[in-house]
């Protein structure tokens, strides 16, 4: 799971946006500007028949700081991206 879910930067972030994009889901901003440290980030590939789907997940920052609900506080009622 992205830890950034549970980040206090996670509507400025800009690895967090480019997850967005990767993802294809909507941006919780238009306009990032947080450049975090040394974000570290898992891509998994499952192929299925002849898709190739890739899951990105960042599991290490240095500029982490833990704000816990901090995703579904800004998206009420939607379900934690996993």
């Amino acid at each position: 799971m992205c830890i950034c879910v549970n980040c206090h930067f996670v509507d400025q972030c800009i690895t967090y946006h480019a997850v967005e994009t990767q993802h294809q889901q909507p941006h919780l901003t238009d306009t990032p500007t947080f450049e975090p440290q040394q974000p570290t980030i898992n891509v998994n590939i499952r192929n299925s028949a002849e898709v190739i789907e890739m899951e990105w997940d960042v599991v290490g920052c240095a500029s982490f700081k833990e704000e816990v609900g901090k995703w579904s506080r800004l998206r009420p009622g939607e379900l934690v991206p996993t």
